[in-house]
């Protein structure tokens, strides 16, 4: 039986979401070549802080011809750059709508959704 993401710990989640990202960065990453490669990421303003230390973290540890821009213009606005081909990483802090994979169908942009992280919402009620 395998176990259900919402119930591993929080620093597990955070590892799981470094490795993937790390990851994908390597698989983009140019192999002799001295050429720079640009990868551009948008999306999210609740997940840009995670993608941000990722790449920073990935520069500081690779120097590399890579060249990593993440910019947060919300979900929404993350998804329409990734639908047009603006964009090559969609940062998104929900799954993708039906109008935006028709977006994606007819601009012929294929995508693989990958959750990383899951946020919550608290509420906290002092009793005075």
């Amino acid at each position: 039986m395998t176990p259900r993401l919402s119930k591993l710990p929080s620093s597990l989640k955070t590892l799981t979401l470094a490795v993937g990202t790390a990851t994908l960065l390597l698989a983009c990453s140019p192999g002799q070549t001295k050429q720079t490669k640009a990868i551009h990421i948008d999306g999210s303003s609740t997940v840009y802080p995670i993608t941000e230390t990722i790449v920073k973290e990935y520069n500081a540890q690779s120097p590399s011809t890579l060249d990593v821009k993440v910019d947060f213009s919300g979900t929404g606005g993350g998804f329409r750059k990734f639908c047009a081909g603006e964009t090559d990483i969609s940062n998104a802090s929900r799954p993708i709508l039906k109008a935006e994979i028709e977006a994606c169908k007819k601009n012929n942009i294929s995508y693989l959704e990958l959750p990383v992280a899951f946020d919550a919402l608290t509420i906290v009620v002092n009793p005075k």
